[in-house]
């Protein structure tokens, strides 16, 4: 993106002229053109909305889809939201209605690999709980686990007996991981935050994020009950991931904020390990967090809740200290992330104060993306991803293709 372009629609077209031309998948990844976060799947979310907001020409749109596309897509197990056939499947869900007819038969396929892979996946989460073995990521997050293949079933398909049974493994999920008295939480993962194994997480941990940790499968099932999905328990699963965030809430003078994730030794005295020093953003803090909180409290019509979240973003996107450590421009845990969610919350929030954040937000989305624009061009990370949030600072409306749903926002 070009750092000397200096106004949102400017930097909007300057990305689509960037972008272009996908290039064609490598020989020894052919996989990775598959991928949301920084392939082409992602990317073409830009041209898409480009097309359809910006009046963009569609062939570039369609050279872009046919990139990510191409190939044999994968509806492998290790497959997810952000990669393979839940990537194309939601892909091919934003096209407008006067290009449907080029991508029907093959979203159609698509769904069908997806819907197998839901089943699949929710079978032996339920078995893992069953024999009270400790989850992964991969397992339930938002980027490969099943939250992010349920998002993508709550967009195309929300009647689906596979969306009713990855939230009714959400719902159990929420229940303690064993009646032995180990005091873990069900979504409690056998690794450290890296994915790996290291002293300071003996046994693993539990995270708090939305990218990973268990404000995700919050943000499913409030969206979920939002819009009149609901199965047994849910309710009380919502309040105990609620009720669970309250438990690990610190609060300090410039409002609350939530620890990244807990270890064994966090839990035995009840405190987190960590000092306060995260960014406020989508994937790990209080914005991704805030957002899923207010979200609950909408689902349950608790408007007490509602406003606590809604204050507790607002407070965050005020303080200087907080927002000094946000220091990108991506949309996964940089200035895109944090505009894009603050203004999803603000057209639901209760009260104006978020709404009236949003200019200030802009100008430092907009400042940030001058002095250091992404060099990648992928979506979560990358100049496709800022290009979109970029979108919505320059029309003042929601995207029209709904994109952010892969971030569970909408």
């Amino acid at each position: 993106m070009n750092a000397t372009t200096t106004s949102a629609p400017g930097m909007v077209l300057q990305a689509v002229r960037d972008l272009a031309e996908p290039a064609p998948p490598h020989p020894d990844e052919p996989w990775a053109v598959q991928s949301l976060a920084d392939g082409a799947a992602g990317t073409a979310l830009l041209h898409v909305e480009a097309a359809r907001r910006h009046a963009h020409p569609w062939q570039a749109a369609h050279r872009w889809i046919a990139t990510a596309a191409s190939g044999q897509v994968s509806a492998a197990d290790t497959t997810g939201l952000f990669l393979g056939a839940p990537a194309i499947g939601f892909l091919l869900s934003t096209p407008p209605p006067e290009f449907d007819h080029l991508y029907a038969q093959a979203r159609r396929a698509v769904h069908q690999y997806v819907l197998a892979l839901a089943h699949r996946r929710t079978d032996a989460a339920l078995a893992r709980i069953r024999r009270g073995d400790l989850a992964s990521f991969a397992e339930y997050d938002i980027f490969y686990g099943l939250t992010g293949i349920g998002a993508y079933l709550l967009r195309t398909s929300p009647e689906s007996g596979a969306l009713e049974r990855i939230l009714r493994y959400l719902v159990a999920m929420t229940h303690p991981l064993a009646p032995e008295g180990r005091g873990l939480p069900g979504w409690w993962v056998r690794h450290d935050p890296r994915r790996g194994h290291s002293p300071y997480f003996p046994g693993g941990h539990a995270n708090l994020g939305a990218a990973h940790g268990i404000t995700g499968p919050l943000l499913l099932l409030a969206q979920a009950l939002r819009r009149g999905i609901e199965v047994a328990g849910h309710h009380e699963a919502i309040r105990t991931v609620c009720d669970h965030l309250n438990t690990w809430r610190q609060d300090t003078e410039s409002g609350p904020w939530w620890p990244e994730h807990l270890s064994r030794h966090d839990l035995d005295r009840r405190h987190p390990h960590r000092p306060h020093d995260a960014r406020p953003s989508w994937c790990y803090g209080t914005t991704g967090i805030a957002r899923a909180g207010q979200l609950a409290g909408i689902a349950l019509r608790d408007t007490s809740l509602q406003t606590f979240y809604e204050d507790a973003l607002h407070r965050a996107l005020s303080y200087p200290a907080q927002l000094a450590n946000v220091t990108d421009v991506g949309l996964c845990h940089g200035w895109a992330g944090v505009y894009q969610t603050a203004s999803r919350a603000a057209a639901d929030a209760l009260d104006p104060h978020l709404t009236e954040l949003l200019p200030t937000l802009g100008r430092a989305l907009l400042d940030h993306t001058r002095l250091g624009p992404p060099a990648a061009p992928g979506l979560l990370n990358g100049a496709a991803g800022t290009a979109l949030v970029l979108s919505t600072l320059a029309t003042q409306q929601p995207p029209s293709t709904g994109w952010d749903a892969c971030l569970l926002i909408n």
